[in-house]
């Protein structure tokens, strides 16, 4: 591949990295909070995230670039997110990972409160895979400002997430890992909507998760690229109906 090519698959995907946000905030996955970033496609030593501003606002120029210890490539002409520790944690302790959300989900929130597991409960929750495990920071790192700022905090969060694609923060939110971008955002949305299943089949009385092969085989078939593509090109055109054509 030509340097040119490079370049040009790299505006690619930063160009889907601005739709990620958007699309995110219109599933209603972040608001004014939380982030979404993917790692750099020709050097994954580092890692593109937006500045410090609110996901259903940013644009191409609000995209900066990191080293994997939450270092900024460049000097900083605005305020960075200082959770941005998060995805450089996860990037350098799963190098199959290429695409980290943490956010705050409404839904998502009283499972992180209450320490009860999300257990997925519909076909396309089976994304989220088998397991979410809670992270707690009070465990290490006892009291602090329920920031994961630090490189310990983030290296501690990582461990906790190992294998899994979500982890639960304990009265916090929950961070989501992708092998793409388009993966992450699948998997975020709907753990989102898999939450809001389960605590509705809760109120009626109960709920009926699915079995360890359905989770396998359902979690494969809709992680396929031709269903990514459907959902993206939805997801797309809702976050981008009141924009111009060829958001950037």
């Amino acid at each position: 591949m030509t340097k040119l090519d490079d370049a040009a698959e790299l505006e690619s995907q930063l160009g889907e990295l601005v739709l990620a946000n958007r699309i995110l905030a219109r599933e209603d996955v972040l608001d004014a909070f939380g982030h979404v970033s993917i790692r750099h496609p020709q050097n994954p030593d580092r890692f593109f995230i937006s500045r410090a501003r609110s996901p259903g606002l940013v644009q191409r120029a609000d995209l900066l670039e990191f080293g994997l210890d939450g270092a900024p490539v460049e000097t900083l002409a605005h305020p960075a997110y200082a959770e941005r520790i998060i995805h450089g944690a996860i990037y350098q302790a799963r190098p199959d990972v290429h695409a980290v959300c943490h956010h705050h989900a409404d839904s998502v929130l009283p499972f992180c409160v209450a320490g009860v597991p999300i257990v997925p409960v519909f076909h396309l929750g089976a994304t989220m895979g088998h397991t979410a495990p809670f992270w707690d920071s009070r465990d290490e790192f006892g009291d602090t400002n329920m920031l994961v700022c630090s490189a310990e905090e983030g290296a501690s969060l990582a461990r906790a997430l190992g294998e899994h694609w979500v982890v639960l923060m304990r009265r916090h939110g929950a961070v989501v890992a992708g092998r793409s971008l388009r993966e992450c955002v699948f998997r975020a949305v709907h753990l989102k909507q898999n939450a809001e299943m389960q605590l509705r089949a809760a109120a009626l009385g109960g709920i009926s998760p699915l079995s360890a092969g359905e989770i396998a085989l359902a979690g494969e078939m809709n992680l396929r690229p031709v269903i990514l593509a459907r959902a993206w090109e939805y997801w797309t055109t809702r976050a981008t109906e009141t924009e111009p054509r060829g958001i950037q």
